[in-house]
């Protein structure tokens, strides 16, 4: 009965700015694509209706479970094969499929999944009790709760600073390291209690658990390692004209791909003054349009889709 429950909130998943994907990648029936975060495949479920028997689209997820799924439910394509992996494996995994420079479109849907939040056994969600794991591969690396067990005060201090934004980092540090050492945290309601006991001015409408339980998952994930290494391999993974599409649901995540993308576009810098001419400067990418944000609608459908912001750039010759 739990499995089945499961099985139906992950076909329920909703993808994110589906048409706006759609629209932008510009796909062309015979194209091919990489969707690296695939899900539930939300996303690589329109991209194959769109595509013909030539088109073929490669999907990645670090997620075993988004794994059975996709043998589960896309077994019937022939133009579709995933991998297990981290997206930061983008261009060894194309130079296997001999698919490196030449994609037409790439896609990024980045952070936690529906299912993955909605599965307290995953240890994403700090409203539901589970175990304190937050993994996105649970059969690899350390754990949320083994992590916590062991880093130091000033180390914890700083991942909720630095990954969480969290202005409390230090005060909710010390109560971490505190509660510790009277009894392991091993729970999300657990680790949940403690942040918010710690947090003196909660914010209106957001849990006061939401920076802590970010940064953590961010850490023990290497997610923002992983992003700047897909974004530099995307660049020659695409060839001239293909596109990158990325959507972020948090500011240090929309800040790589924002600067990432102003840098390629502006083109080789040189010192100032130095009589340099346009040619020269190579600009390698261009920015598609204006940054893009779910509508009321969908943000009515879908209220976790209200942080999310999508950036398009196409590559130049």
């Amino acid at each position: 009965m739990v499995a089945c429950r499961m099985e139906e909130k992950m076909i329920q998943h909703q993808p994110v700015l589906l048409a706006e994907v759609i629209e932008n990648l510009a796909i062309k029936p015979d194209g091919f694509y990489v969707d690296a975060t695939f899900g539930r495949g939300g996303h690589s479920q329109t991209i194959l209706n769109q595509l013909n028997s030539s088109g073929f689209l490669f999907a990645m997820d670090k997620d075993p479970e988004a794994i059975r799924y996709a043998r589960q439910h896309f077994s019937n394509y022939p133009n579709f094969k995933i991998q297990q992996g981290s997206f930061a494996e983008l261009e060894t995994f194309l130079k296997e499929q001999n698919l490196f420079g030449k994609i037409d479109g790439i896609l990024l849907d980045l952070g936690v999944s529906s299912p993955q939040l909605d599965d307290p056994d995953r240890g994403f969600s700090f409203l539901r009790e589970g175990k304190l794991d937050m993994r996105m591969d649970h059969s690899k690396g350390m754990d949320a709760a083994t992590w916590l067990s062991s880093v130091s005060e000033p180390e914890l201090a700083k991942v909720l600073w630095e990954f969480g934004e969290e202005r409390y980092s230090r005060r909710i540090a010390r109560a971490i390291v505190a509660a510790r050492e009277l009894t392991p945290i091993t729970t999300t309601t657990q680790l949940a209690k403690i942040v918010a006991a710690a947090n003196p001015a909660w914010e209106k409408g957001k849990n006061p658990a939401t920076r802590s339980f970010q940064a953590i998952r961010i850490a023990i994930n290497h997610e923002l390692d992983d992003i700047s290494q897909v974004l530099n391999s995307s660049l020659n993974a695409l060839k001239v004209g293909g596109r990158l599409l990325v959507i972020s649901f948090h500011s240090l995540e929309d800040r790589l791909v924002k600067h990432f993308i102003h840098d390629l576009e502006r083109g080789e810098q040189f010192p100032a003054g130095l009589p340099v001419k346009h040619e020269r400067v190579k600009p390698k990418m261009k920015r598609i349009g204006r940054a893009l944000k779910p509508g009321a609608a969908e943000i009515a459908a879908n209220p976790r889709s209200r942080s999310a912001v999508l950036r398009i750039a196409e590559k130049l010759p």
